[in-house]
């Protein structure tokens, strides 16, 4: 026999289901935990620190020039690479002849010189690592044809902490995952549900559909604290990113963050019947924050007509509210314009899918 107090709250019942369905999906382990590592990997591999981003300079001449001995550019061909191997930032590459525009397209090179005299320069110049590459090789040929400067600035390098692309980055990863998650968990969990005609055995219990969308709020904070202290630590302890803010705000802006986009989720998942139509409805909610938001490059690279509609997406407010704690030390009460607006667009896509909302 039941008894009264053998009955839990619907909350709790709904939150608990939730939780062992989570556990039971694997792919959803992956992609909380495993894939924010491996992008983060992957991308300190590919843009380390700047000091340490090498300019790779591609040799060559035009048809029926060669570099052989006794042809018309060998000599200039020779200074040129004697001038260039000297220098420890530039790497050589020899590019043969109409191979240069694949070379430059693909950026296997970041700049090509044809010797001559004086040589030629090829590279594009809409790439800024081109563009350095150009000053570069430009100072070192004509240092070495003897060019003296009238006086040698004074150097004083500074390596602040928390400057490098992958400091900046992890932060950006961080919030895209809270985002994929909340947005990608429930709705897909919900529309399956929905597939399988159990939420329709829902309606029929002894539940309001307040507490069926709260469950889903709460069963997904219940995997936040592993979810962010994974990418969190991983870049902290094996990339050495700084992280100086405190772990009580760090902690508040991702709670606010998840139940901002899982609110978004909920509203979503409100209508659609098929897997397809949550993957359609997701997609176009999701990629233009992917691309707009600041995730892989600032948002500031976008026009000034953009900038309204990107620093009023909830992505923006979540990235910048990330970075300006964990590598500025920002307190709660200076990010909480951001917070504000997390909290605006939490409450308001919650009211909408409760009132949108259907078992059916």
């Amino acid at each position: 026999m039941i008894t009264k107090t053998d009955v839990r709250h619907p909350i709790i019942e709904l939150s608990l289901a939730r939780l062992r369905e989570w556990v039971r999906e694997p792919e959803a382990i992956f992609w909380a935990f495993v894939f924010p590592i491996v992008m983060s990997v992957a991308l300190a591999v590919a843009f380390p620190g700047q000091g340490s981003r090498l300019v790779v300079v591609g040799i060559t001449s035009e048809p029926g020039t060669r570099n052989e001995p006794g042809t018309r550019n060998a000599g200039a061909a020779l200074k040129l690479r004697a001038a260039l191997e000297g220098v420890e930032a530039i790497v050589l590459r020899d590019v043969s002849a109409g191979n240069e525009l694949r070379v430059i397209r693909d950026g296997d090179v970041h700049i090509i010189v044809v010797p001559g005299d004086p040589p030629t320069y090829r590279f594009d110049p809409d790439r800024a690592e081109a563009r350095l590459a150009r000053l570069v090789v430009d100072e070192a040929l004509k240092r070495a044809a003897g060019r003296a400067d009238p006086w040698a600035a004074r150097e004083e390098p500074v390596v602040v902490a928390g400057s490098r692309y992958i400091d900046w980055l992890i932060p950006g990863l961080l919030g895209m995952n809270i985002m994929s998650t909340g947005m990608w968990g429930i709705g897909f969990s919900i529309v399956q549900a929905r597939l399988r005609k159990l939420l329709k055995r829902l309606a029929a219990s002894p539940m309001r559909r307040s507490d069926y969308l709260l469950s889903q709020m709460i069963a997904r904070l219940a995997f936040l604290a592993p979810e962010v202290a994974v990418p969190l630590g991983f870049g902290a302890l094996v990339l050495g990113m700084p992280v100086r803010g405190s772990l009580l705000s760090i902690a508040a802006v991702c709670v606010i963050g998840a139940f901002t986009f899982t609110g978004i989720g909920l509203l979503a998942a409100s209508r659609p019947k098929t897997l397809e139509a949550i993957s359609g409805v997701l997609n176009i909610t999701m990629v233009p924050m992917w691309v707009l938001c600041g995730v892989f490059f600032s948002a500031s690279n976008f026009p000034p007509a953009f900038q309204p509609v990107i620093q009023a997406l909830p992505l923006t407010a979540l990235n910048d509210a990330l970075r300006a704690v964990i590598l500025e030390g920002a307190t709660l009460a200076q990010v909480g314009s951001e917070l504000v607006r997390l909290a605006v667009w939490a409450v308001v896509t919650f009211l909408l899918a409760l009132k949108l909302f259907r078992w059916r």
